[in-house]
Parts: C-alpha cells; structure tokens; sequence
C-alpha cells in the first residue's frame, strides 16, 4: 500500500462547516470533473450577540514554499479583553493539486493547524472555523503574522491555493463577560529539531500557577510515517518499515524528566488511502482542523517558577532513530497568581509504568501483523499561592491495538485499529478536590484492494470519540461527549487518462456532541460527488 499511497498522496503538510448548494435530488452515476463543496457534519464555533471587529490575518496565494508573512494588529472598537475571538478560513483552489499541510501563527503561537482538500478541475472552496479563544493574550499586542500551505505549482500540478484567514473578536458585554484565559501564551525558545524530537527552552512568570502544554502532533510529509499505523518490523515483507512496528506515542520532558504521554491521532489527509475519491466532499475526522495534543505540566510548576530557562523536549515514540516524519509546534499557556509576585512549589509524586507493547507477525498467504502497545504516568506537584496550597496530580494512560494484514504486493492492505487515552487530573485546596476525568477513543477500519482491469477500491470507517466529567465531591460538576463517525467507500480505474477512472463513492459522517442543556447531532451523506443527506437530530 505504500506504493500507492504516495502514488496519489504526498500530503505536505474544527470545525468545519461547508456552504455549498442545497442536497441533490438524485446523485450521478459516477463521478464527473466538479463536486460539491468540502463539507463537515461538526457545528459552527458558538457566538455571542455582542458588538464584532473583525481583522484579516492573511489573504495570499500559495503557490510553493515560501511563508506569507505580515502584521497583525489588535482591533478597535471591541475593547481587549473579549467574550469569544473566532478564527475564520476560506479557501480556494482549482486544476489538480496534491492535499497541503499548512500552518497559521500570530507572535509565533501556532493558532492553526490544517490541511487542505484535493480539487476537481472546475475548482472547490471551503471553509474552516475555530475557537481561538484561549489565546487571547497573544492578540492583545502588534505580532508578526506568519502562514504556510506549502505548494507546488507546475504544469501537471495546476492548482494555485488561495486562503482568506481572519479573526473575529466579540466584545465582552452584559452577560457574555470576558473569557477566562490564559495570560500568558508562551512558545519555545531556541526550539529546533534533534534527531528524532524537538526542543526548546522555556522561562514562566516566576508567579504561574497553571501550566498546560499543547503539541500540535501532525506525522506527514509524504513518507512512512505519514501512515505510522501501518509500519511493520523489518522482518516483515511490506513497504513501510519501523523497526519496533506502529506503537506511536507523543512524549513531553522537562530538563529531562517525562512530564506527559498521549497517543496521537490517526489523521487522514483528503488524498490518503490510495484513494482521493473517498474525502473529496466529506473529509477524514480533523483533517482540516488538528487538534493539539494537552498536556497539564502544573505539577512541575515550582521547578519552572525558578526565573531559569528549563528544556522542554517533544518526542514520538516508536520513530525509528534519524527518520523524520513529524511536526510537533507547542505552544505553552499559563496563568498567573495576581496575588503574589512568586509561587513556588515542588514535584512531589513521579510514577512511570515500562512501556509494554508485544508485536507478532505470521507469514503466510495474506500476511499479518497483530501489534498492541501502553504506557502510563502519573505526577504530582502543588504551589504554594496566595490562595494557599494547591496540589495537582495528573494520571494519565494510552493503549494501542491493531491488526495489519496484507497480500504479496500489497494489492489487498487492511487495518484494524484502536487507541484509548485515558486522564485524569486532580486538584486539591482548601476546599473539595475538583477531578477532571476524560476518556479519548481512536478507530479506525480500513481496506485497500485491486480487483479487475486494475480497479482500486477502498473502504473506511474511522471514529473520533471523547467524554470527560468533572466532579467535586462526589457531585457532577459538569460532562461532555463528542462522537464524530465516518464511513466511506469509493472505488476507480487506476493508471487510465481521468475521463476513464469511471469513480463512484459514497460517504457518511455523523457528529454528535452532548453536554448539560446542549444537543448537536448532525449527519451528512454523499453519493458520486453529491449531497444526498443532510440532517439534524438535535
């Protein structure tokens, strides 16, 4: 499958919501040189009715590798402390054109992670949303404004990227009140790439009190490690190699010392799996919009409040040692104590479970790799404040399970796949302890085969699920549940001039997501390039 991955996908590198024409009345019977518009089942970022300014980061071309840079400056009128600051993104491309990785940073925070859509020939747009809230203190100030959607425009490769950014800031009124937020959004000093991580140094306010990391864990490139979840021993006859199999795990240190593990997701970009045909109108869960990693480092906050630089290192675990593969922008959100100049504080619990993790492969007929992997961490720190001690204990634990299987030449590739990512973070004061618990679950279930007159055909289902409560003495707090579920099947001619591909496809994608007095679901359907579905439940 490797072969024909990058055959048809050599990605470089939310909430989406599509505008496109109302849904068809009967779909075609095969797919012809314009579809509908990208479109996502998730629900447009919340808003309050209070006065709006809106600034425009970014609005270019990309037609290769060189970053758009510009200005940002902070809006009038709205005052600077807001109630909900909306990131907004509209493309446009038409030809031929590989899916994109791209980037979005104001002052050097990475407020945006995305990839882009393949085209048809008479051209698509589409359309990103995203709550940019949490950093706020970032947009407060002038910043440099820096974009990439990395491009390559050439005869065969036609499709020019064109992307409007802006945000949208909602003025804190009446009861839509100012946002909790950081207030400080902090990025890595010095941060540069060393063998298989990625590192930098970071100095806090000598008075945080709250630390959080987030990694935008993107593997791309084109390479293997785009399709990590598929990488087999070196004993094993396939294309993709890792030496230790495809157990991935996205690893936080400071100075040294393993402060937060997670399990990445399995992003696929709109190219992927062999076949652009399966994503063109409904795209893979977070494809346009990736998700950071988190990662609560309060316990390690008295050894950071020191006024001394400390190394934070990024790695993945289970690259092979020189391979590349992966982006791991981090950005680092803080609070302060306006009570007290200085917090200080100390580790006072580190437990690391041995990573486990078992990797069998049986040859045969249709090959098989079975290969399942974990790993857990549990830290706790406090900090003294002006509000007294706080004692925060972060336990955290990933897991992985899978079953790869393949034909010699990999003309019929399968994958069975699971990941869980279990938190849950503890604070305790003066008063009752407040404990957040939250429980992620990645699937995905797919299949690549060859059949007569060299028809490819593939099918997907892949699954984005999370819920987290939090409780206060034994009452509930609050709870959420996010369910996001998509299920494709196309198949084409390969190797033939586009008009003779005689593609069909059909996809699928129900979003849900639940909490206290909120309701969203909402399903999405396609047939051949059309709409054919589109209904709400809630």
């Amino acid at each position: 499958m490797r072969r024909l991955l990058l055959t048809l996908c050599a990605a470089t590198t939310g909430l989406v919501l599509g505008m496109g024409p109302a849904v068809a009345a009967g779909p075609p019977t095969e797919f012809g040189t314009d579809w509908h518009d990208p479109i996502t089942a998730g629900p447009p970022v919340a808003t309050p009715g209070t006065k709006a300014c809106t600034v425009t980061v970014a609005d270019t071309e990309f037609r290769d590798y060189t970053p758009y840079k510009s200005t940002y400056l902070p809006p009038k009128g709205c005052g600077d402390r807001w109630n909900k600051v909306v990131l907004r993104l509209d493309g446009a491309v038409a030809g031929r054109q590989y899916d994109r990785l791209g980037y979005l940073q104001v002052g050097g925070v990475e407020i945006l992670r995305t990839s882009t859509p393949e085209p048809s020939p008479e051209g698509i747009t589409w359309h990103v949303e995203k709550d940019v809230t949490r950093y706020s203190a970032a947009f407060r100030d002038k910043q440099p404004v820096e974009m990439l959607i990395g491009n390559l425009v050439n005869e065969t490769y036609t499709g020019v990227i064109k992307v409007k950014a802006t945000l949208t800031f909602y003025a804190a009124e009446g009861r839509a009140g100012a946002a909790h937020t950081p207030d400080k959004v902090l990025t890595l000093d010095g941060a540069h790439t060393t063998g298989t991580s990625y590192e930098g140094l970071l100095t806090t306010p000598r008075n945080s009190e709250r630390i959080v990391a987030e990694v935008y864990a993107t593997g791309s490139g084109g390479g293997c490690e785009e399709f990590w979840y598929l990488t087999v021993p070196d004993a094993a006859p396939y294309s993709c190699k890792a030496k230790d199999g495809p157990y991935r795990e996205v690893r936080v240190s400071v100075d040294g010392k393993l402060a937060g593990i997670a399990a990445p997701f399995p992003t696929v970009w709109t190219g992927g799996w062999s076949n652009p045909f399966l994503w063109y109108v409904i795209p893979g869960p977070r494809a346009f919009d990736v998700r950071p990693v988190e990662y609560d480092l309060t316990p390690f906050a008295g050894q950071l409040n020191d006024g001394k630089a400390h190394r934070i290192t990024i790695s993945v675990a289970g690259v092979p040692e020189g391979q590349s593969g992966w982006s791991t922008p981090t950005n680092i959100l803080v609070w302060q104590d306006a009570g007290a100049a200085r917090v200080t504080g100390a580790l006072t619990a580190h437990e690391t479970g041995a990573p486990a993790g078992t990797v069998a492969y049986e040859p045969g007929k249709e090959h098989r790799l079975k290969a399942d992997g974990g790993h857990s961490l549990t830290v706790s720190g406090y900090v003294d404040t002006s509000h007294g001690r706080v004692t925060t204990t972060v336990s955290r634990e990933v897991a992985a399970a899978s079953t790869h299987s393949w034909t010699d030449g990999e003309s019929k590739d399968a994958l069975q796949a699971r990941w869980t990512d279990d938190e849950s973070v503890k604070v305790a004061g003066r008063g009752p302890a407040t404990t957040t618990r939250a429980h992620r679950v990645y699937s995905m279930d797919g299949e690549i085969s060859i059949g007569a007159g060299d028809r490819l055909r593939t099918v997907m289902r892949m699954g984005d699920r999370s819920d987290s409560v939090t409780l206060r003495a034994g009452k509930r707090l609050g709870w959420s549940l996010m369910d996001d579920t998509y299920t494709g099947d196309a198949a084409y001619n390969q190797n033939v001039p586009r008009d003779q591909r005689h593609a069909t496809g059909v996809s699928r994608e129900r979003y849900r997501l639940l909490g206290p007095g909120a309701c969203y679901d909402r399903t999405l359907a396609t047939a051949q390039g059309e709409l054919t579905e589109d209904r709400r439940s809630c």
